[in-house]
């Protein structure tokens, strides 16, 4: 489990149409803006990686819209919402066995995933961000044995690459009673620890042919309502987000410029999902939410005691909570913020937003690749 990375269940899917795409239409009209999408993170985004409950899925599929009484070990939200965006499906790296699945890109996510592969080890099952890259790693052998070297490198430099990683490194490890690293480390040296591991990674995507990053910072942990119930709050923990988040989100935006400053041939955007759900945390009857310390699924004080559980009765007017479960935010959230991340401006996309990235030109110098700041030609 985990909490914002970001809620990209449905951002996954925007930078393939326009923004003027509705929901119905089977895709007809839509503009691919980019190739492919290969995505990394945890169980926000997992649809399948770490169990094979993708038919199980989508026979729970519940009508409102794009949540599942998931249970600890993923969230299934990508296919109703490729469903509902007429988009091709995005597969779990577990469910592809042929080139062709591989077109549109590869969902590599594991729930309880960390940037630290110790991260999560309570959960039996979980792939860590080092061998989600080693997954990625394998899925190119497969794709270049099917099409030539060249053509393998211009459509991976044009795709985007998400990675939404962090939360469960706070969550599920230096939170963690069982684990010694707040004794190891204090806060900053633990978002030290954290940037350092990530650049590396980060680094290693960038030398296998990925040009084109978004990065999503770690959402408020205070605000969750795991963390409410376990210190008995009734507002955010301040403490946990200053003394957590805000300084790896800050030490994330400044390695997405030192890497925009030194690989010219790459683009990386930060996008800052801890200011986009705090707007909506601070405002919530603006956007329609009464409930903002309690899931709508899930047992004990603020329904975050346990988070929810396979076949578990939601509440029945999930419109109105912003929280989903003990860690995870409704889909009616993640659209609102996945909208925001897409178009939004310099206060919640640095230095350009995702419509921008996916519309970069792609151009080559000397066997290079490279980008200019311009779109793409139809």
């Amino acid at each position: 489990m985990a909490f914002f990375s970001f809620p990209f269940f449905l951002l996954l899917l925007l930078p393939f149409c326009s923004p003027d795409s509705s929901p119905d239409g089977g895709g007809q009209g839509r503009k691919e803006l980019v190739p492919a999408m290969f995505i990394f993170g945890d169980s926000l985004i997992d649809n399948g990686n770490n169990n094979n409950l993708a038919s199980l899925a989508k026979a729970n599929y519940v009508p409102y819209g794009i949540d599942f009484a998931d249970g600890p070990t993923g969230r299934f939200s990508i296919f109703v919402a490729a469903n509902l965006l007429g988009l091709p499906l995005i597969p779990a790296h577990s469910e592809t066995s042929t080139a062709y699945e591989l077109l549109h890109g590869v969902n590599y996510a594991s729930a309880a995933a960390g940037i630290l592969d110790i991260t999560g080890q309570n959960f039996m099952a979980r792939i860590p961000f080092n061998e989600q890259i080693k997954n990625f790693e394998s899925t190119l052998n497969q794709i270049t044995g099917n099409l030539s070297a060249d053509t393998v490198a211009r459509s991976i430099g044009d795709s985007i690459f998400f990675i939404g990683m962090g939360s469960n490194d706070y969550l599920n490890n230096y939170l963690m009673p069982n684990y010694n690293t707040r004794i190891q480390y204090n806060p900053n040296q633990f978002s030290d620890l954290l940037i350092q591991h990530y650049s590396h990674q980060l680094t290693s995507l960038y030398n296998l042919g990925a040009r084109k990053f978004v990065l999503s910072g770690v959402g408020s942990l205070g605000c969750i309502p795991s963390i409410l119930a376990q210190n008995m709050l009734t507002q955010c923990s301040q403490e946990i987000d200053q003394s957590l988040v805000h300084p790896f989100n800050s030490k994330m935006k400044l390695m997405v410029d030192r890497f925009n400053q030194n690989l010219t041939a790459a683009k990386f955007t930060y996008i800052d999902t801890y200011h986009i759900f705090m707007e909506i945390i601070n405002n919530p009857g603006t956007y329609g939410f009464n409930v903002t310390d309690s899931g709508c699924c899930g047992v004990g004080r603020n329904n975050g005691q346990f988070t929810c559980l396979p076949y578990e009765t939601p509440c029945s007017n999930r419109e109105q909570y912003v929280f989903w479960d003990a860690f995870h935010p409704t889909a009616k959230v993640n659209v609102l913020m996945a909208k925001k991340a897409f178009a939004g401006g310099g206060d919640v996309a640095h230095p350009i937003n995702i419509e921008q990235l996916a519309k970069l030109k792609l151009i080559q110098f000397n066997n290079s690749y490279s980008y200019i700041e311009q779109e793409r030609g139809d």
